[in-house]
């Protein structure tokens, strides 16, 4: 019998895991867009710091930051050069100790060639290449540094081609390189005309695959890998010193002359360089390690340092017409795992939901909130402001009554002696099941304290005008976030808890204006000097003309005195302090409201002295009330006053 075994799956993402909730996305987004950042700058910022359980950008980013310090910490460009040194060193060493006891002409001749051999390595190992060896040591160590030339230098091209290959100085090996070179510049020259490749390419692997033990899969692949390593290769010999430079690029023609490579390495660079222009084909790279790296690692090295510093660069997402879409997952998966693959998956699934679940649109450059997103963005900022109330006992801020526009709450209670709300049977029933159940008892029985009642709501309908003052001052006096964070909570409340409510946001500074819902999250506080009272308690008035049969509440929430006024032309003033025209004006309005027998409340931020006297006149002349209220408060103050101002109309 065949026996399974379960785990963890690890080709992706979880195909059995829950849909993304980009619903809470938005509700992610609510600090920055209420902070006054605009919807796209606040997505990138919730793309940055992660959301729904993955990591974001930043934290990505972190990462490659850590990995490229360690790359860097990992050794030195130039230990080909030091090991070539020191094994030629060793080679010429021995074969002195070889002849030292022997008294021939021969001998000496043989320790002169040795004492005129140029001192860098790549002019000494091509004339070493003719002298016959005395020493079997020394020139067993002078095949090895011909050996380790020829390996280093084709396997800093094609990564780990000698484990292929075997002896690269044998005759097998080099035929197999030379075909393999001129397929393969063939194939580029064909592309680079514009030509298709795809059968040339299928044809070179299946001759020259073996070859290649990371086996790319299409062409576009092995060209961008080709293209690293060459580009790699290039910033290492701008890294080094002149001289450096020079014998490394002697010691390179060396290899490559003893390959019969030369022609062809040449002609590969040069399709490279032509086919990958975006690459940095220059520049420098400052390595710390101590430890010597051999050709194939430094180059690695470096190959790997560019790909993180073009990762961070697409991590970040500071330049124009940054996208997610530019992450090259491929370079992700290499430099931190799949796992990050996912993460960065993740995150454009959530961009591109947001937009086909409806919660954002483009318009233009533009990335806006829709009416559906500002709902949830409303009711994260409700939550927020009841988040901070205190609990009170269920029963002592509702109406017991039903009204002619009563509505279920969801919610159900003990009956009480009076009340006069629905029985809820199924509740009322299954209480008196269970305790049947519980107490054995062999019929079921309905006594008092099984029913339960259904909660409902008297749901007056009421006109509420918000009044929000919009000045400059309030971003002075860090009052704006709570400020639009209240109107958008009230706006949530309203929507939901009492939808026959009509709610009109109107934000003041200069001039006054009438807020449309879907503006709230993009609101900012004007940077024109102004407290336009007036002008606010005017449109206030208009919108309560258009709901007489209503409820009707006015709100004001202000930092500062009224400042500015609307003259007879139409046009504004200003001037500090109030003028007289001013004050005047607003009171104007205020003893509009009276006459109406609407009652202000007034939210007083800030501790202004001014402030302080003119609200408290405001209220006894129009009978309203004043709360002064710090920014954490606010919203607490003003959604209770809106509630208990609905309850005392219902009186």
């Amino acid at each position: 019998m065949s026996r399974y075994r379960y785990g963890r799956f690890h080709g992706g993402p979880d195909p059995l895991a829950d849909p993304l909730d980009v619903g809470q996305a938005i509700e992610d987004l609510s600090d920055e867009i209420l902070d006054g950042q605009p919807v796209a700058e606040a997505l990138a910022s919730l793309m940055r710091r992660g959301t729904d359980g993955r990591r974001g950008l930043d934290e990505l980013r972190n990462r490659i930051q850590q990995r490229r310090r360690q790359l860097q910490k990992s050794g030195r460009l130039d230990g080909l050069l030091t090991d070539i040194a020191e094994m030629l060193e060793k080679a010429v060493e021995l074969e002195r100790s070889a002849l030292f006891p022997d008294p021939s002409d021969d001998a000496r001749f043989r320790e002169a060639q040795l004492d005129n051999l140029p001192s860098e390595p790549s002019r000494a190992i091509p004339e070493l290449a003719n002298y016959e060896w005395r020493s079997p040591e020394a020139r067993e160590v002078y095949e090895q540094i011909k050996e380790r030339l020829r390996t280093d230098v084709m396997d800093q091209q094609f990564r780990q081609m000698s484990q292929s290959l075997g002896d690269m100085g044998s005759p097998e090996a080099q035929q197999a390189m030379k075909e393999m070179l001129g397929d393969l510049n063939d194939m580029l020259d064909k592309h680079r005309r514009g030509e298709d490749v795809s059968e040339d390419f299928d044809a070179f692997m299946d001759k020259h695959g073996d070859l290649f033990p990371n086996r790319p899969q299409t062409f576009e692949q092995l060209l961008d890998e080709l293209a690293r390593q060459a580009a790699a290769m290039q910033r290492l010999m701008d890294s080094l010193t002149p001289e450096q430079r020079q014998e490394m690029q002697g010691l390179m023609d060396a290899a490559l002359g003893d390959l019969d490579l030369q022609s062809e390495m040449a002609r590969l660079n040069d399709s490279l360089r032509a086919l990958r222009p975006d690459l940095p084909w220059n520049g420098r790279r400052r390595m710390t390690g101590g430890d010597p790296m051999g050709l194939p690692d430094a180059t690695q090295a470096l190959a790997e340092l560019s790909d993180l510093d073009a990762l961070s660069e697409q991590l970040g997402q500071d330049y124009p017409g940054a996208s997610l879409d530019d992450i090259d997952e491929e370079a992700v998966e290499r430099a931190l795992g799949r796992q990050a693959v996912d993460d960065v998956k993740a995150l454009r699934a959530m961009q591109r939901e947001l937009e086909r679940q409806g919660y954002l649109v483009r318009k233009g450059d533009r990335l806006e909130l829709t009416p559906k997103a500002v709902r949830r963005l409303g009711k994260a900022a409700l939550n927020r402001v009841f988040s901070s109330l205190e609990a009170t006992t269920r029963g002592n801020h509702e109406v017991r009554r039903t009204g002619a526009a009563g509505e279920l709450t969801g919610s159900t209670r003990a009956w009480q002696f009076g009340d006069e709300e629905a029985i809820d049977v199924v509740r009322t029933v299954g209480n008196a099941v269970q305790r049947r159940v519980l107490l054995g008892e062999g019929s079921t029985r309905l006594l008092a304290e099984d029913f339960e009642v259904r909660e409902t709501e008297t749901r007056t309908r009421a006109a509420v005008a918000l009044l929000v003052d919009q000045s400059f001052s309030m971003v002075m006096n860090d009052t704006w976030r709570p400020a639009k964070t209240t109107a958008m909570a009230l706006h949530a409340l309203a929507s939901s808890a009492f939808p026959l409510d009509a709610l009109e946001i109107i934000a003041f500074a200069n001039l006054a204006r009438v807020v449309a819902p879907h503006e709230l999250p993009d609101l900012e506080a004007s940077s024109i000097q102004g407290t336009n009272l007036q002008h606010a308690l005017m449109l206030a008035g208009q919108f309560l003309d258009r709901h007489r049969d209503a409820d009707q509440i006015v709100m004001v929430v202000t930092d500062g005195e009224p400042t500015a006024h609307l003259e007879r032309d139409g046009g504004w003033w200003f001037d500090w302090p109030p003028s007289r025209e001013t004050v005047a004006s607003t009171v104007a309005e205020v003893d509009r409201m009276t006459a109406r027998r609407i009652p202000i409340s007034w939210f007083r931020l800030g501790d202004e002295h001014r402030l302080e006297v003119f609200l408290d006149d405001m209220a006894r002349r129009n009978r309203g009330r004043v709360f002064a209220a710090t920014g954490d408060q606010l919203g607490d103050y003003v959604v209770s006053d809106y509630v208990t101002s609905r309850r005392r109309s219902r009186r």
